[in-house]
Parts: C-alpha cells; structure tokens; sequence
C-alpha cells in the first residue's frame, strides 16, 4: 500500500494506542485527520506532547462519534478509518455502564453508517481481548467464544458484532482488530503496569488486587505495527485477527520483573477495593498468533522485558502525571 497517497482518520487519535499509531502514520507520510473528544479545556490528549513539526503534519478534529452528524463532516473524503475511540476501563464500567452503551456501540455504529454511506476504502475496528473473558482453551484463537463478564467487554462485543454485520449486510470492507494487553509509554495509571511502576517508586508498598489473573501483555509498538499489518492486507476484509505475543503473564510474576527492573524491594499489600467481582475477573488471557502470521505475516518484536524497560524509564520522566496514592478507575 502506498500510504502517501492515502487520507487516514484516526479515532481516539488523543489516547494511549490512538496517539501512537497517528505518530507512526505520520512517519509513513501519511495525510493523517486525528479525532479527538472534544473538551471546554482545547485538549488534544497525547497529540499536545508532540513536537510541533508533527503536528503541523496532522489534521486535528475535535468531536465526538456518539454525534453521527458531526461524524459525518469528520468521514469525508476519508479512504481508511482505524476506530479507536471507546471508553476503556473496567471498574469505571460498573459505575456507568450505560456511558460504554452509547460510546462503544452507539459510536462504532455512527462509525460504521457513515463508512458505509461514503464508500469508504477501508474500517479497523479496534477491539480487546477482554470480549473473549476468561479462556476456555489456551492459546485463545479467533474461534474462542465472546464472554461479556463486565458492562466494558459486553459493549465491546455488540460493537465488534455490528462491525461483522456491515461487513456481512452492507459489504462493508471492515476488519476487527483485536489486540491483547497493550502497554508503553503514555498509559494510564488505570493500568496494571503503570499503577504497579509508579507505586513502587513513590511508596514502599505497592496495593494490587489479586495477583493470580494471567494477560499476554503487548508492547504499544507492536499493537501499532499490527494495526498497521491490518490495514495493508486485502486478506484482513471480514476477520477477526488477534494482535498478541503468545505469551502469559500472571500479575503477580509482572510485579517481580518490574520489582527487578527498578531494584527495589517493596512488599504487596492486598487491596480489596481492587478486585473484580467474581464472575466479572478474567483469570487467563494468551493470544493464538497464528492468523496474524498467516494472514498479515506479523508477529511482535518485543519481548516484554524489553518493552518493560522503556516504558518504565517513560514513567519516571513522568512520575508528576501519576497520582500513585490514589486507585484510579
């Protein structure tokens, strides 16, 4: 694919994945439009941290996809869109599950009837590894069957599943990528890795939940490259794809290698309000990669020591933005 030659939406294009992925858009030479959510403060996310050479280089929108309207002058003259934009946190979906209804699968849906309406080229539609629960089999494969065990992963799957079904009705070219445990630099301390690296260098315990639930945890590089793969390949129109290592992780192992990393010897404390209901947590998660090879000839570079490293020396240059003495949802 010659990307230069392409005009990309970006969803989301202010958060965690969204703002990597339009950084390496744009070190493709890619015409990149960034969505971001709009807010009274003229925040642009993540995009504001950039340097102004890239961008100058991007086309930044704010909206809102739950606005189809507002969507719609956003969609134009758009060839592929890579939909990232979604409310992403577990707990906070306990709270208010009808916000991740009406993001999740009222915007994807906008999303969706707009590319349809404007022929658009191509749609990624950004899915998670939660949609799958806890694993029935391991590796999870594309086949594993959806487990809605929290308000999050149940507006995930509807949007995945209207996703299929443009695809299936409408002859929607659209694919639904489903990455496992992205994290790097910019995340949330909502996140394991971030919550559990900023704790152990501002205290001298770290408060987790439990300690046994396992993830196959992926470097944001390589969850870029793989949506990238994605978009490149005519063979990705209609399927689900995983985008993970193949590697499980228990939480508590991930507290080791951080611990080791950092060289610091501090303690776990147990805290309650961090633990999922029980039919709610997700006990294993460890990507099939196969598809990906087959299809896409991808697979991650990164080990997650590797990818460890350099997102720990990201947090510390950083530490001001985590608030580690307070559980954030």
């Amino acid at each position: 694919m010659n990307w230069k030659n392409k005009k990309i939406l970006v969803t989301g294009a202010d958060g965690f994945i969204g703002s990597h992925l339009t950084e390496r858009l744009v070190e493709l030479g890619v015409k990149v439009r960034a969505l971001v959510y709009y807010n009274s403060f003229n925040s642009w996310g993540w995009l504001d941290s950039f340097p102004k050479e890239t961008l100058n280089k991007i086309e930044v929108i704010q909206g809102d996809i739950r606005d189809i309207y507002n969507l719609r002058s956003v969609m134009k003259n758009i060839d592929i869109v890579f939909h990232l934009a979604a409310l992403i946190t577990i707990p906070y979906s306990y709270i208010s599950p009808v916000s991740y209804i009406k993001t999740n699968i009222e915007g994807t849906l906008n999303v969706l009837q707009v590319a349809t309406d404007l022929k658009l080229e191509k749609v990624i539609h950004t899915s998670t590894s939660e949609t799958y629960g806890t694993a029935q089999y391991i590796p999870i494969d594309e086949n594993h069957p959806l487990q809605g065990q929290s308000p999050y992963s149940a507006s995930k799957i509807g949007a995945d599943m209207i996703a299929q079904s443009f695809y299936c009705a409408f002859n929607l070219p659209v694919v639904i990528a489903r990455p496992f445990n992205t994290y790097g630099p910019r995340q949330s301390a909502r996140a394991v890795i971030p919550t559990i690296v900023s704790q152990i260098i501002s205290n001298s315990s770290v408060r987790l939940g439990s300690l046994n639930p396992t993830r196959d945890f992926v470097y944001v590089k390589d969850t870029v490259d793989g949506l990238i793969a994605v978009a490149q390949s005519d063979s990705s129109i209609g399927e689900v794809i995983n985008i993970g290592t193949g590697v499980e992780t228990s939480i508590g192992d991930l507290f080791e290698k951080i611990k080791a990393v950092l060289g610091k010897d501090v303690k776990v404390t147990f805290d309650e309000e961090r633990v999922r209901p029980e039919k709610s947590e997700v006990l294993r998660l460890c990507a099939s990669t196969e598809k990906a090879k087959k299809l896409l000839n991808f697979q991650t570079k990164y080990t997650l020591e590797e990818g460890l490293k350099e997102t720990i020396d990201w947090i510390k240059k950083h530490l001001e933005i985590f608030k580690a003495d307070v559980y954030n949802l």
